[in-house]
């Protein structure tokens, strides 16, 4: 009967709501629409009225997104609960989502979906779908739904809540019943799905990258690896449209992998280096050990990188360290704007992603690459809950780390038609004076000597040098430029047009200063954009250092650091490896500035000479049938160890196992067990005897169909007399007739009073569950109501029977 009741319940309430208190209940509000259109409306535009009104200020009702979000992040789901503040309690609800500024009448104007958890406490509302109501109206404090969030693009929504407590209504706009919760800002790594168009600026621009590492014990506890965290080297590059590093849903290179699972850079940066023209700079940035630290303690890491017109992209990707193939970076981001100017400045939240070659799911998990190899993706919140970013109501993942590119410079005529403002066209000014000459007034020097001989006799490639003499530094502060200068030549009576056959590029700016404080070294690199035509290997230097100094009045006391730790154990099993230590800074500079002290110092070791590789397999036999007809089972596969046991060792895995799920097993009847004989229904003569079972549960995926419930025999009490029954007999039998004659008018007058006729039973539903216990309901109806009799004495039944109760 709790249908029956709940429909009138809800009846009860839409009176309320249209302000109508009369003696009878009609069955459905006239003046609601029956359209999908304009369907829910009346739910948000309802007014109260009768005997409790509207409260002022009523704040004993509550409705909470479960971790209190301002944002929603597209297409998760998050735990709604409406409830009370004791000793208050409510008996009806509504529950809706609306686009912001969306009054209902559409079905367009609802946002995100609801999902049931508790189908005894709440249920979809009959006449307007998207919203949640009471099954049964009672007393309660609590309930709980789950909503999922709309798409990208849906803004803000508002989740609204309508409460009865009694007779008294409170509307979603009472109190804290309404939560505003708008879409979150899309992270980098979310989405890369950007047109790349041609680009119109003109001349080229100079950018600094900076990378902050936010990633901490702090900001991301779970799991956090404290000894080996690190981000490796950065590598990247400025590039055209035609040439892509890396991509969301695009497969990860071999140098991209390197990366990822390694953290080297090193073939990443040959795949980068042989796309010749389309590449305008190689980015490369030194690894960090650990992966945080303060910055008063180690500067964010920085380099600066140019584009042009044709090359005016900026990818770069660095591995989180450990981790299976986790990393963070920036695809194809293009720095040329559509008024044919440059980007002046772009920041960037980064979260991680998967490469798609290695399966682990923590930072640690072993080795175990996926096969087929996956697609680049990012990380998620949901992906496993064992990851370190797992999180149950599908949150947003705290960043990582953060990218910041700055114009430091342009040259060469600018077109963009929207100027910039002063003080960014006198830093351009004055970064192309200084490059022109950057020789600082503070530093005096003598006049270059001639170029040397060439290095090479013949038309192989040389390089020849001159010289200078710093005779003064006015200010030790400012470091002064080299004072060897290179250049390529070949030997005598070989032309320049066979020397340009070996083609490099301009030399990047000169890194910082190693240290912050004394004497260090700063470097520069090149690369080669066109090796010869007769395959001989360009003898040109890709790099050079030079040493600097930054403030030669370094007082050792101002920086205090703790004495070198031990040695870690070296990187690699057999051969040359690294080994790293580190120590820790006791006292900063007073002054603020940044400590020139290494916290970390990073050595080669080496151990024995490593032996031919031992394992040497065959490829994976095809997998085995499933070990199950129906289902869920395994199955294996194997591959055979090839190399010699002379050979040592070999520790991988040569067997594999999976499951496999076929479809489900036949499931028999299940009876009851044969209840006991009934009487004979004759005192005399021939008559029978019954005797009945029941259906427990019902056969599925084609089990048997369940045999009789009912079985009857014969009896034979003793022969009747030839003349009749007996005086005895025939009062027996009388009453019996007269017990039955009563039992069917009462079960008429039953039907009577009820005042209607009922259908018969319906069929029953499907099971809610196909394992572990769930329920089937039948009904019956009225088919007939008489007249001049109240409408709650005529009520539908319901009957519900357990079903599936096998463990699944």
């Amino acid at each position: 009967m709790k249908g029956a009741r709940s429909g009138l319940w809800r009846a009860g309430v839409l009176l309320l709501l249209s302000g109508c208190v009369c003696g009878t209940m009609p069955e459905e509000p006239a003046d609601r629409p029956g359209s999908s259109d304009g369907y829910c409306s009346w739910i948000t535009r309802a007014q109260p009225h009768g005997a409790g009104g509207r409260r002022e200020s009523f704040s004993d009702f509550r409705l909470r997104v479960e971790g209190d979000p301002e944002h929603y992040q597209p297409a998760s789901t998050y735990r709604v609960t409406l409830y009370t503040t004791n000793p208050a309690y409510f008996r009806g609800f509504t529950l809706i989502a609306l686009k912001e500024g969306q009054n209902g009448d559409h079905e367009e104007d609802y946002a995100g979906n609801f999902q049931i958890i508790d189908e005894e406490d709440t249920q979809f509302m009959t006449n307007c779908p998207p919203a949640v109501t009471e099954s049964t109206p009672r007393r309660r404090t609590r309930i709980q739904v789950f909503w999922t969030a709309p798409p990208s693009g849906s803004g803000c929504v508002l989740l609204k809540a309508s409460i009865v407590q009694r007779k008294i209504i409170s509307f979603q706009d009472e109190g804290f019943l309404t939560k505003r919760m708008c879409e979150k800002e899309t992270l980098y790594g979310e989405s890369t799905d950007k047109p790349l168009l041609d680009c119109c600026a003109c001349g080229t621009a100079k950018y600094r990258v900076t990378f902050f590492g936010n990633w901490s014990e702090k900001l991301h506890p779970k799991d956090y690896p404290r000894r080996a965290n690190h981000w490796s080297a950065l590598i990247g590059a400025s590039h055209s449209k035609s040439y892509v590093l890396w991509e969301y849903g695009g497969y990860a290179s071999d140098g991209v992998k390197q990366v990822a699972e390694l953290g080297s850079p090193v073939k990443m940066e040959e795949e980068i280096r042989q796309k010749g023209d389309e590449v305008l700079t190689v980015l490369k940035l030194k690894a960090q050990w650990p992966a945080w630290q303060p910055l008063n303690v180690r500067a964010a890491p920085s380099a600066e990188f140019s584009v042009d017109r044709t090359r005016h992209l900026m990818s770069f990707l660095t591995m989180l360290g450990p981790s299976p193939d986790w990393n963070v970076g920036l695809s194809s981001e293009d720095l040329c704007t559509r008024e044919c100017g440059w980007v002046q400045k772009v920041i960037q939240d980064l979260i991680p992603w998967d490469a798609g070659t290695d399966s682990g799911v923590t930072y640690e998990s072993p080795n175990k690459p996926a096969d087929p190899q996956e697609k680049i993706r990012p990380l998620t919140s949901l992906d496993n809950p064992q990851s370190p970013f797992y999180d149950p109501e599908g949150g947003a993942i705290t960043p990582v780390a953060r990218i910041v590119l700055e114009r430091i410079a342009r040259k060469g005529e600018q077109c963009n038609i929207v100027p910039d403002n002063v003080d960014d066209i006198v830093a351009d000014i004055a970064q192309e004076e200084k490059e022109e000459d950057d020789t600082p007034e503070t530093c005096i020097y003598s006049n270059w000597s001639p170029w040397s001989a060439c290095s090479s006799s013949t038309c192989e490639k040389g390089k020849r040098m001159r010289q200078r003499m710093l005779k003064a530094q006015l200010d030790l502060s400012v470091p002064c430029p080299h004072t060897q200068d290179f250049e390529p030549c070949m030997g005598p009576g070989c032309s320049d047009e066979d020397a340009s056959a070996c083609m490099m590029s301009e030399w990047i700016t000169w890194s910082p200063c190693s240290v912050s404080c004394g004497a260090g070294v700063r470097s520069r690199e090149r690369y080669v954009k066109q090796f010869p035509d007769d395959g001989f290997a360009c003898t040109h230097s890709t790099e050079e250092s030079e040493p600097c100094t930054v403030n030669d009045d370094c007082s050792p006391s101002s920086c205090l650091v703790t004495e070198w730790g031990e040695w870690d154990a070296c990187s690699a099993t057999c051969g040359l490896g690294m080994k790293r230590r580190e120590r820790m800074v006791k006292m900063p500079p007073s002054d603020g500035s940044i400590c020139g002290a290494e916290v970390v110092e990073v050595g080669k070791c080496m151990m024995p000479e490593c032996h031919t590789i031992p394992c040497l397999l065959s490829p994976w036999s095809d997998w085995s049938d499933c070990s199950v007809t129906c289902g869920k089972g395994s199955r294996e596969r194997q591959r055979i160890l090839k190399s010699p046991a002379e050979l040592g060792e070999c520790n991988e895995e040569l067997e594999q196992m999976e499951k496999c799920m076929l479809p489900e097993c036949p499931m028999e009847c299940v009876m009851s067990e044969w209840s006991e004989w009934s009487e004979c229904n004759k005192a005399c003569g021939k008559g029978h005897m019954i005797r009945s079972r029941q259906i427990l549960l019902e056969p599925q995926f084609g089990g048997e169909s369940c045999p009789e419930t009912v079985q009857r025999k014969r009896c034979k009490i003793k022969k009747c007399s030839q003349g009749g029954a007996s005086s005895e007999e025939r009062r027996r039998r009388k009453e019996e007739r007269k017990k039955k004659r009563n039992k069917q008018g009462r079960e008429e007058s039953t039907d009577e009073l009820a005042g209607c006729k009922m259908k018969s039973w319906s069929s029953w539903t499907d099971c809610t569950k196909l394992c572990g216990g769930g329920i089937q309901e039948r009904l019956m109806t009225a088919k007939k109501r008489f007249k001049n009799v109240q409408l709650t004495s005529c009520k539908d039944r319901k009957e519900i029977r357990a079903c599936n109760v096998h463990p699944c």
